[in-house]
């Protein structure tokens, strides 16, 4: 990957019908997770982990409703008027957003990584990634060693 490919730039995204709507900062080739839990199977959820710091809600607060099951530790938050959930808190970075690289204005990624994540064995694929930490950047929760202002 070229440095270019991984250079941060501000991308914008958000819901279908535009009533939530927000920035990230992120690289231009964006690290998606491809998880096959039973939420993301079902909606098909392909996303990138940021820190908070690197979200800013525009708009829509007040649009969104969030739904939790299990542990409810994350917050699968979705508009209330067309449906669409644009990112979410996850489970495995309570201090991140999951955003997905299907609702971001299209102009500013350059590609994408797909990697699989085995969300059916949850407990052991975190503790696999955990493994990997210390040695790829890559990593779901390679992000949370970084300095605030790379993180």
């Amino acid at each position: 990957m070229s440095s270019s490919s991984s250079e941060m730039v501000l991308h914008r995204g958000g819901c279908h019908c535009g009533e939530v709507a927000y920035e990230v900062v992120a690289p231009s080739h964006l690290h998606v997770y491809n998880c096959n839990c039973s939420i993301c199977t079902k909606k098909q959820n392909r996303h990138f982990i940021v820190p908070k710091s690197r979200f800013k809600l525009l708009k829509g607060a007040e649009y969104l409703t969030t739904y939790t099951f299990n542990s409810h530790r994350a917050k699968h938050m979705f508009c209330r008027v067309c449906g669409v959930q644009s990112f979410y808190e996850p489970r495995s970075n309570p201090d991140g957003y999951g955003i997905m690289p299907h609702c971001l204005d299209p102009s500013t990624v350059t590609g994408m990584t797909v990697e699989d994540f085995n969300g059916v064995a949850w407990e052991e694929s975190m503790e696999k990634e955990a493994s990997k930490q210390s040695s790829s950047s890559s990593s779901i929760l390679a992000w949370s060693k970084l300095p605030q202002d790379q993180a």
